[in-house]
């Protein structure tokens, strides 16, 4: 099963709506081990993107460019860029496919995932949302070999993103802010980890919601 690229912009409001709901969440989050802005920086990209196709007709793809392009020129902070460069990599693997599936799925977050690599140096483990993002991958990519039907496939991906962001409550922050801290950082969630596992799982949701 797979979803029809074309109806895709529930998928994409549903994204808008989750950060909405957790910006101060993810402000508290990035408060204890960063300057405090994660949420209140994401919610205004997704809300001015929310506003921008509310009103018109958008595919799935074609929304993620949009918002990526948004979130790279118009958003601060250091999540702007990152994001940018996920969802401009996720758009362009998915660019003119009709239907998406899990194998389709995975290369849009693999392409998105080298889109991040391009921009930071930033690996697994060093609590930074590639631990969501990596894991949410690959464990797309074992779905896809091992022939899983899409919903499947999608609460695997769900549960590895989970997973991978509660990781990061366990690990030394090497890039950003935090990394200040050194050992200090160990104990709180990696902020922009928590974002990307919510963005995940909304969207996850929201494609199994079509009834695939």
């Amino acid at each position: 099963m797979a979803f029809q690229n074309a109806e895709g912009k529930p998928v994409l409001l549903r994204m808008v709506a989750a950060i909405q709901e957790n910006k101060a969440h993810l402000s508290e989050i990035d408060g204890l081990i960063g300057d405090g802005d994660h949420g209140m920086n994401m919610n205004k990209g997704f809300t001015v993107f929310g506003e921008r196709v509310r009103e018109k007709e958008v595919s799935f793809t074609g929304g993620l460019s949009q918002l990526g392009m948004l979130l790279l020129g118009e958003i601060g902070g250091s999540m702007g860029p990152i994001y940018g460069a996920v969802f401009t990599g996720m758009a362009e693997a998915g660019e003119g496919l009709e239907e998406l599936g899990t194998a389709e799925m995975a290369a849009m977050l693999e392409a998105g995932l080298n889109g991040l690599y391009d921009l930071v140096d930033a690996r697994v483990g060093d609590k930074t949302l590639v631990d969501t993002l990596s894991p949410a991958r690959d464990a797309l990519r074992k779905a896809a070999s091992d022939g899983l039907d899409f919903a499947s496939a999608l609460r695997q991906m769900k549960e590895a993103a989970d997973a991978g962001c509660q990781s990061t409550k366990g690990l030394t922050a090497k890039y950003g802010r935090s990394s200040r801290l050194g050992e200090r950082s160990r104990g709180v969630l990696d902020a922009g980890a928590a974002s990307c596992a919510i963005l995940l799982n909304a969207m996850a949701d929201a494609i199994l919601e079509l009834g695939v």
